[in-house]
């Protein structure tokens, strides 16, 4: 064992958790796990002279402690920098990667230079790696017209001139070559500059493999001409490079790290639209580039790059087991594939069984509501091929020497087959024909990129056989019967849906008449329909049987007055089963791209819950001003009660007992005009002016009490 220990070397590698990085890291603890298996597995020591394969453990800085990163022996968030320095200092070999941000120049011309300046407290000999970028020669010219079509190569890195915003990493390059050259058997150092790296769920080409997997933009956008040649690696082929380099240290310090292909920027993205989407593109002004949230400025000028490479030192000098060695657009299967896995866009492939008017449609849009999914209906997509068949005759057929002739002929004979079984059959249409439009709508992109949920199809055990096996064979071998599946289409969850006989009919009493035509519901029709599904479901060769005997059990739910196809408890169950959602929607890259909103957006969110908190501050502070003012009110009524209290009791002790005598006299006398008759009696001399006392405090007939006052005088 500890033979073995010695032939491990520590890589330190800096924001370990960032794409470049990442992979590298990947690769080498790769590299190491299979030594340590091939080793275990042939249970033999490890001699100095033996053919062995180098092992590395990896280390270095994240940014994010909560990241799971079980290929790292040690990953820390540095808090300062003589930290990092010595873990730099505990290492072999030191990787720094300056492809993706600018504040990453400064840090790496930070550590070589520390690093050199500690030379003489190595106790072995370092080796540090540059990783730049191509865009260091962006501005780089042939020397004469001869040169135009020759690409360049590792040997004319001396005249190599950088795009404006790279100055500073090609001063870094030659900082890093000239401190390597002084003293190579004890700090070696080297330049390799990569070309744009792809897969292994993309960076800088990102925009368009998200774009294409969405699919809500018709057209891919081109900033720009879309003529620019841009030189391209896969991630994973750069990881072996650096490998390569530690390993063989070979004599030149500066290398160029591309592929063999020379695709421009137009040929790359409508290959990745032809993989994800529907394969259409459009060329935009370059400068919409800025408007796009995905892409940095790092990113635009990366994409705007506009040179021919070609690394000759790797042909001469290693023996690379290329991946991708032509190029992105050779090997966009692969590219794709590692895309949808590295990201987490797996298709979610569903099917919804069971009765009529059990509620299917109603769950299979709930279930795409949710995993935003594509709902596969018979009939819309019958409707749906017809109207595209149509298109295509009616634009193709015409000229036979276009690329799409032969496809334009063959939706020319498939529409005249549904044609024919439109007049003979009344409608409807061969089994082969069925399985035939449902298979080139499961196989379609859309359906290929985020999954889908069939309604109700396959309805019997042969429909299911034809449309989900690749040929037809029989087998009593479960995995043999899965091998001969259509992987890329068939269901990993199947859902069956069933009621009572009396409950489906309930469900059709209630619809509405419209959607009982709509569906052909009527009593005869439907009474068909449900006996012929129970008749299938009791055949030995049931739609459920052939599902069972592929180990995919179907979901059994039982719909009733209590568990109604709209209910949260039947979603809830499905959820179960089902698991998290595999798109954008929910996966870390949004969570991560939300919180990147522009500052525009940010700005507005902001204002936005400004607005919300002031409008809650004014409604608490209009609530204490109402129940102040009804207080206020409240306390007013009760000092003027008070302060009438002793005019209350005056008239009761002083005016009433004079008023009653003038009442019970004009009571006695009945005169024609009480007012008059109260003036001239002498025994109720001051009753009129009392009264109009009383008038005027209660403010009602002030006419009359003027006039008392005056015929009193």
């Amino acid at each position: 064992m500890d033979n073995i220990t010695q032939k491990y070397k520590r890589v330190f590698i800096n924001d370990i958790d960032s794409f470049v990085s990442k992979c590298i890291a990947k690769c080498l603890s790769k590299n190491t796990l299979e030594a340590d298996v091939m080793a275990e597995k042939e249970s033999r020591t490890i001699r100095s002279n033996d053919n062995w394969q180098q092992s590395y453990r990896v280390e270095g800085t994240i940014s994010d402690s909560s990241e799971h990163t079980p290929y790292l022996g040690d990953a820390y968030i540095p808090p300062n920098r003589e930290t990092v320095l010595q873990k730099m200092m505990e290492c072999d070999i030191i990787i720094y990667n300056v492809t993706q941000h600018p504040d990453q120049v400064e840090e790496a011309r930070w550590a070589v230079t520390a690093l050199f300046d500690k030379k003489s407290y190595f106790q072995e000999p370092k080796m540090f790696i540059l990783i730049s970028t191509v865009m260091t020669w962006a501005c780089s010219e042939p020397m004469s017209s001869d040169e135009l079509e020759l690409p360049f190569t590792d040997e004319d890195f001396r005249r190599r001139k950088a795009h404006p915003n790279f100055i500073k990493h090609l001063e870094l390059e030659k900082m890093v070559a000239k401190i390597g050259k002084m003293d190579r058997t004890l700090f070696s150092t080297y330049v390799v500059v990569s070309g744009l790296q792809y897969g292994m769920g993309e960076q800088a080409f990102h925009l368009f493999f998200k774009m294409s997997w969405l699919g809500q933009e018709k057209e891919i956008p081109v900033f720009g001409d879309g003529t620019n040649i841009v030189p391209t690696i896969h991630i994973s082929d750069l990881a072996r490079i650096i490998r390569k380099i530690i390993e063989q240290q070979p004599r030149p310090y500066y290398l160029v790290a591309v592929d063999c292909s020379n695709n421009t920027m137009e040929d790359i993205v409508k290959t990745i639209a032809c993989a994800l989407g529907l394969g259409k593109i459009c060329r935009k002004p370059f400068e919409e580039a800025f408007l796009q949230q995905d892409l940095s400025i790092m990113d635009i000028d990366l994409l705007h790059v506009n040179i021919c490479m070609e690394g000759g030192y790797l042909k001469e000098l290693f023996c690379v087991q290329w991946l991708c060695e032509f190029g992105l657009m050779e090997n966009i299967d692969l590219v794709v594939e590692e895309y949808r896995q590295n990201r987490g866009l797996l298709p979610i492939r569903m099917c919804v069984l069971g009765p009529p008017a059990v509620g299917k449609s109603r769950v299979c849009k709930q279930i795409c509501d949710h995993y935003k999914l594509h709902h596969i209906r018979l009939n819309e997509t019958i409707s749906e091929t017809i109207i595209n068949m149509e298109y295509i005759v009616s634009n193709t057929l015409s000229d036979l020497e276009t690329e799409d002739s032969s496809s334009a002929v063959e939706a020319h004979d498939l529409l005249n087959i549904f044609k024919d079984y439109m007049e003979q059959s009344g409608g409807f249409l061969d089994d082969q024909v069925l399985v035939k439009v449902i298979m080139d709508k499961l196989i379609s992109n859309p359906c290929k990129n985020q999954g889908f949920v069939l309604d109700g199809f396959p309805k019997t055990y042969e429909q299911a056989k034809e449309l989900f096996h690749v040929e037809d064979h029989e087998s009593d071998d479960k995995a043999s019967l899965m091998s001969l599946c259509n992987k890329k289409i068939m269901p990993e969850f199947v859902i069956c849906l069933d009621a009572s006989d009396s409950f489906l009919k309930d469900q059709v009493i209630n619809l509405p008449e419209k959607l009982v035509q709509e569906k052909n519901y009527e009593q005869e029709q439907f009474l068909q329909v449900l006996s012929k599904y129970r008749e299938r479901t009791m055949e030995e060769e049931s739609i459920i049987n052939y599902f069972e005997e592929l180990d995919i059990n179907p979901l059994l739910i039982e719909i009733n007055t209590l568990n109604k196809p709209d209910s949260q408890l039947l979603m809830h169950s499905i959820c179960e089963r089902v698991g998290k959602p595999r798109n954008y929607y929910h996966s870390n890259e949004n969570l991560q791209y939300k919180v990147r909103l522009p500052t525009e957006i940010v700005k507005k969110q902001d204002n936005k819950e400004k607005e919300v908190e002031e409008a809650r501050q004014r409604s608490a502070l209009w609530d204490i001003w109402s129940n102040t003012l009804e207080n206020k009110r409240q306390w007013e009524v009760q000092q003027l009660e008070v302060l009438s209290v002793p005019m209350k009791t005056y008239l009761m002790e002083h005016i009433m007992t004079t008023l009653s005598q003038g009442l019970i006299a004009c009571g006695s006398a009945w005169p024609e005009d009480p007012i008059d008759f109260l003036v001239i009696n002498p025994q109720c001399v001051w009753l009129p002016l009392f009264f109009c006392v009383i008038l005027i405090y209660f403010n009602s007939v002030p006419c009359q009490a003027e006039y008392l006052i005056k015929n009193h005088q």
